[in-house]
C-alpha cells in the first residue's frame, strides 16, 4: 500500500492516537469553559438585569467590552501579560469571553417574563431573590437554552484558537500530522476527519439541549 494513500494513513495507529489525544484536550478546554461561563454568565446576567444602577452598569461595561474584543487577542493577553500556561490562558479567555455572551442571553430571558409576575409575587411577601429563584428563572430558562447552546457550540469551535498558543488540541494535532502525511489527499482527509469530529460533538450537544428544553417546558422550568 502506497504511503501517500488515504488508506495507508487511516491504517496507522499513531494517526488515531494523535487525534484522540487532541480530542481529549479539546473536550477538557470546552467542558471547563462551558461550566464556568454558564455559572458566571448567570451571575453577570442577573447583575445586568438588576435595577441597582451601579451593579447594572458594571455588568453592562463588562459585557460590552468583552463582546467587542477578539477572542484570540484575549488568549494572547492572558498568556503573555497574565503569564499563564497556554492551556490555562485558553480556558480563561474562553470563559471570560463566553460569560459576556451568556450574560446577555440571561438578561434577555429575564426580560421576557412579564413584570406582572414580579408584582404578584411581591404582593405575596416574597423577596427579590425568592422571586428570581422560584418564579422568574424557572420560566426564563427554557427560553435561554437555544441561544446558550448556540454559543456553547461556538465555544467548542473557537477552542481551536488555542493552537495559536501551542496547545495540543484537535486542530493543532492536525497541523502536526501534516508533517507525516504530506500528500494533498491525505491532508484533505485529516481536516475532513476533524470536521466530522466537531460536527458529531456539536450535534450531540444540540440533541441533548433540545430534549432538555422539552423536559423543562413540560415541567414548567424544572426537571422532573
Amino acid at each position: 500500500m502506497a504511503t501517500t494513500s488515504i488508506g495507508y494513513m487511516l491504517s496507522q495507529g499513531p494517526f488515531w492516537t494523535s487525534l484522540l489525544n487532541g480530542l481529549g484536550v479539546t473536550l477538557i478546554i470546552s467542558a471547563i469553559s462551558i461550566v464556568l461561563a454558564f455559572i458566571f454568565g448567570i451571575i453577570v446576567g442577573v447583575m445586568r438585569y438588576s435595577k441597582l444602577p451601579v451593579i447594572s452598569q458594571l455588568a453592562a461595561i463588562y459585557i460590552d467590552f468583552l463582546r467587542n474584543v477578539p477572542l484570540l487577542l484575549l488568549m494572547f493577553a492572558f498568556f503573555l501579560i497574565g503569564q499563564m500556561q497556554n492551556l490555562t490562558a485558553a480556558v480563561v479567555a474562553l470563559t471570560v469571553f463566553t460569560t459576556a455572551v451568556v450574560a446577555e442571553v440571561v438578561r434577555g430571558g429575564l426580560n421576557s417574563i412579564p413584570r406582572g409576575q414580579w408584582e404578584a409575587a411581591r404582593s405575596q411577601g416574597m423577596t427579590y431573590i425568592q422571586i428570581l429563584r422560584h418564579i422568574v428563572l424557572p420560566q426564563a430558562v427554557t427560553k435561554m437554552i437555544p441561544p446558550m447552546v448556540s454559543q456553547f457550540v461556538t465555544l467548542i469551535k473557537d477552542s481551536a484558537f488555542a493552537l495559536q498558543l501551542g496547545v495540543l488540541e484537535l486542530s493543532n494535532r492536525a497541523s502536526i500530522l501534516q508533517a507525516s502525511f504530506t500528500a494533498p489527499a491525505q491532508m484533505l482527509m485529516i481536516y475532513a476527519v476533524i470536521a466530522a469530529v466537531y460536527f458529531i460533538i456539536n450535534f450531540i450537544l444540540s440533541i441533548v439541549a433540545r430534549r432538555l428544553q422539552k423536559r423543562l417546558s413540560a415541567g414548567g422550568g424544572t426537571i422532573s
